[in-house]
């Protein structure tokens, strides 16, 4: 229905725009809009290539060869412990609520049941009242006796000291070589047949140091919550289909991912989840609190390690927004998302091409573009708005609707159904999304747990000092978006230097 609303909007649109619209005049506004919309959709492009080569042809390739050794399993003629290796379940639960962490913890335990191999789960908890639950649900559920419950009772400081602390506990238990570690968070849920049919293809491809898969949402929400969390999912399978042709990704999902033992239970790469920090030349070292899945996606990415996208393995994440409204509920988590994205990405680019690779390089540079190149638009059309006719501003809404109606459609690739809210909120993303980049990049010392109520201590400094420290942030935020509304309007012509500017005086 919203999907057919829409497309009248558009045709109510074009059918009455108004014939001045193709003024002479707009040259300028035409060359600025083009220049910027060839550079972000021939790359949006590329990327929709690349995942529907990796999503079609190159993954199948892998996936019938593993189904036929998955058969040849069934029928006895191979081993399973030569297919499937023995598997570590790390669920890490804070202040999670009970009938999530029920429905999470039942669909681990009917994995592991069905699971021909040994499984542990490592429940990660902060309060006696998790370790109770979780002990007294895996005595009712009655598992067999190849799965195992683990118990790791940690301080509430975050999910780095939990997960950390879970992962030496594996190690610990002395694990078998290359037998495979899922990372997990307590509020998702691992819908049947995940564990068959994902962790072979760590014995199938031995280069392969860890993987991650598709995600989509249950979100106890507003419809346009809902919308904006299942098209943020769909957004990252083209995405992660893409990065998955580099075998290099911009991340190891902290939903779910899967490490090797050998790599999980490394002690620099305990360390690095558990003391991560960075060095920002004006606020100086930052104690990583949230990002501990780019962290981990560091780690393998400075030691040359290939990752794996698993495009037709999808998890389910109950999503609880933190905020009533849709507004409130997408600011926290954009700030939260965002700020981990920018904390990492500039000691990965440091790495350089040869290290990251040329692709996956490039990608961690345009991430720093793209938070520019959005308000580049509306910017131009508020400008010549001002300066020309105020049609422009009808121009560039009509370009808004045709171009994110068919970056809608091109979603139909990777998802069976695409709403008619798609194309607006793909636009709040993209707009007000880079202003919050923009916003988190000049404090990238703030940072915040939505759902533990978690906030980076600010130690080191005085009271004085973390104020100068904060309008020193505000400042060189303002002077940005100064200097990019003053180019665009010098380019625009909205804005002009005086002639005396230009004239030379003995």
């Amino acid at each position: 229905m919203y999907l057919a609303l829409y497309i009248l909007l558009l045709a109510a649109v074009l059918l009455h725009a108004p014939p001045e619209l193709l003024d002479p005049h707009a040259r300028e506004f035409v060359f600025i809009i083009g220049i910027v919309g060839i550079w972000r959709y021939s790359w949006g492009f590329v990327h929709f290539l690349r995942a529907l080569i990796y999503k079609n042809i190159s993954f199948p390739r892998w996936r019938r060869y593993a189904d036929r050794l998955l058969c040849a399993s069934d029928e006895g003629e191979v081993d399973p412990a030569e297919l499937y290796p023995e598997a570590f379940i790390v669920i890490t639960a804070f202040r999670i609520r009970t009938e999530t962490v029920v429905a999470v913890l039942r669909a681990a335990l009917l994995e592991a049941r069905d699971y021909p191999r040994p499984v542990t789960i490592v429940a990660s908890v902060v309060e006696m009242a998790d370790e109770r639950l979780a002990k007294q649900f895996f005595r009712e559920m009655q598992p067999p006796s190849h799965v195992r419950l683990a118990i790791v009772r940690v301080a509430g400081s975050g999910k780095r000291d939990g997960l950390s602390t879970a992962l030496r506990a594996i190690g610990r238990m002395r694990p078998p070589l290359d037998s495979a570690v899922m990372v997990m968070d307590g509020d998702a849920v691992l819908p049947p047949g995940t564990l068959r049919r994902s962790l072979p293809f760590l014995r199938i491809m031995p280069d392969v140091a860890g993987f991650t898969t598709d995600e989509d949402a249950v979100v106890d929400g507003s419809l346009v919550i809902r919308a904006w969390h299942r098209l943020r999912f769909a957004q990252r399978q083209v995405l992660m289909c893409s990065m998955g042709l580099s075998r290099k990704l911009l991340t190891m999902t902290g939903r779910m991912s899967v490490f090797r033992s050998q790599v999980a239970t490394d002690p620099d790469f305990i360390a690095q989840i558990r003391d991560d920090a960075i060095d920002h030349w004006r606020l100086g070292r930052i104690k990583l609190l949230t990002g501990e899945d780019k962290s981990t996606w560091f780690w393998l990415l400075k030691n040359r390690m290939k990752m794996l996208y698993i495009p037709d393995v999808r998890i389910i994440t109950i999503e609880h927004p933190p905020g009533k409204s849709f507004f409130t509920a997408s600011t926290r988590l954009m700030k939260r998302w965002f700020g981990n994205m920018l904390r990492a990405s500039g000691r990965a680019i440091d790495l350089g091409p040869r290290q990251v690779g040329l692709f996956t390089w490039w990608c961690l540079i345009d991430q720093r573009v793209s938070m520019w190149t959005p308000l580049i638009g509306p910017l131009t059309a508020i400008c010549f708005a001002i300066l020309i006719s105020p049609l422009f501003l009808y121009v560039f809404v009509a370009w808004i609707l045709i171009t994110r109606f068919a970056q809608t459609l091109m979603l139909l690739a990777f998802r069976d159904t695409v709403s008619g809210l798609y194309p607006f909120l793909i636009y709040y993303n993209q707009v007000y999304g880079a202003f919050i980049k923009t916003y988190v990049l000049f404090r990238l010392d703030r940072q915040t747990w939505t759902r533990q109520q978690i906030s980076s201590p600010v130690t080191g400094r005085s009271r004085l000092e973390g104020a100068l420290q904060a309008i020193g942030s505000a400042y060189v935020h303002a002077l940005a978006l100064l200097a990019l509304f003053a180019a665009i309007g010098f380019l625009t012509g909205l804005l002009t230097l005086p002639s005396s500017f230009f004239t030379f005086k003995p």
